[in-house]
């Protein structure tokens, strides 16, 4: 007769490990949510900075006009110009964009003024492959 025994007790520790389960949770989720403090930051000029190198980008476009960022120069022009940045940031970081219907001699022209004035932070922009 011992099986059939009425329980008068409720097991709570099913209830207790079930509530502590959900108040790591909450405590997670509410840290996680937490983004930092909000504060009024300060406002810089609108001069380019010292600090941070400004990358310049020579474009060459289907008629071979040579572009310095949105200006159009030539060659001579185009190196004048990059020595004045390259005296003012030796490590002057420098992209090339060239259509792909130009002739080959114009970019290897660019390039070869880019290892005359010794530029070695070099990009050749590339359009990326979709399969």
């Amino acid at each position: 007769m011992e099986d059939q025994d009425i329980y008068d007790e409720i097991n709570v520790t099913p209830m207790l490990d079930l509530s502590y389960v959900l108040l790591i949770i909450f405590i997670i989720m509410t840290t996680a949510t937490v983004q930092g403090i909000t504060v009024n930051l300060p406002k810089a000029s609108a001069a380019p900075s010292l600090a941070e190198p400004k990358t310049k980008a020579v474009t060459i476009t289907a008629d071979g006009t040579i572009y310095l960022d949105t200006y159009p120069v030539s060659l001579q022009e185009l190196e004048s110009l990059l020595t004045q940045y390259k005296a003012v940031d030796p490590n002057l970081p420098v992209v090339v964009k060239a259509d792909a219907t130009i002739q080959y001699q114009q970019v290897v022209d660019v390039l070869d003024l880019m290892g005359k004035l010794e530029i070695s932070q070099l990009g050749l922009v590339t359009k990326k492959l979709v399969k």
